[in-house]
């Protein structure tokens, strides 16, 4: 059992060991898109924590004094969130807290996390149609967010890393950054237009939940499929 620590939100986070992974998608087993590949070696140099569940409608209201999730319940996730207003919500939670070790995980980061030491397509296996059993989408979610943690989670303990909501990942999104990514701890561009999202939601298919699926996203954009997971860094 991996070790988890407790924030002063009531925020539960997972430690995440420092390794190495396969970061991508598969063209033949997956029918991985272009901007998933090519599959490239990835090492992630520190250890951190990260989040057990997608950031709560309680948690964000707790430390922004708001609630703008459409489907509205403390223990969904929640939505309507830009990544704008995730930067002001973890400077915020830094404030409160007074570190500054709280962000947006790297996609490197949430795949490595959302993988868990596995290589098939899911967490879980390359069966599509287990994925019910651990992720809110389109083919369960009667169109809409449900309570964090109520399905499987991977290998470490996280839950909810395929569907319920995408999730925003720190980096600046570039469809042909594979092909010349650093292949210690990648941060992503150094600027962008969109930022990336990761894990699909609750209105996607199950091949848009895959580990390796990257979408995108304006840094103003809400939506009620959009929310996000924190890391802390150790």
């Amino acid at each position: 059992m991996s070790e988890t620590v407790t924030n002063s939100i009531g925020m539960q986070l997972v430690l995440i060991p420092a390794g190495s992974f396969r970061m991508g998608g598969d063209k033949k087993l997956e029918q991985a898109e272009d901007h998933e590949t090519p599959r490239h070696m990835v090492k992630i140099s520190n250890s951190f924590y990260m989040g057990k569940y997608q950031v709560t409608q309680a948690q964000w209201s707790e430390v922004m004094q708001n609630n703008p999730s459409e489907f509205k319940d403390d223990q969904r996730p929640v939505e309507r969130v830009s990544w704008n207003d995730v930067q002001a919500f973890i400077n915020k939670l830094n404030n409160k807290e007074e570190t500054n070790t709280y962000r947006l995980p790297t996609e490197a980061e949430w795949e490595y996390a959302a993988r868990a030491e596995t290589k098939s397509t899911y967490c879980f296996s390359a069966d599509v149609e287990t994925i019910s059993q651990y992720a809110w989408y389109n083919k369960n979610s009667a169109g809409e967010t449900h309570p964090a943690g109520q399905l499987k989670p991977n290998a470490w303990g996280l839950y909810d890393v395929h569907g319920n909501v995408h999730e925003w990942c720190q980096d600046w999104f570039d469809r042909n950054y594979y092909s010349q990514s650093p292949s210690i701890s990648p941060e992503g561009p150094l600027s962008g237009l969109a930022k990336a999202l990761r894990g699909g939601d609750w209105g996607s298919e199950g091949w848009y939940c895959r580990c390796a699926s990257r979408s995108l996203g304006s840094p103003e954009r809400r939506s009620n499929c959009l929310g996000f997971r924190l890391i802390k860094m150790v």
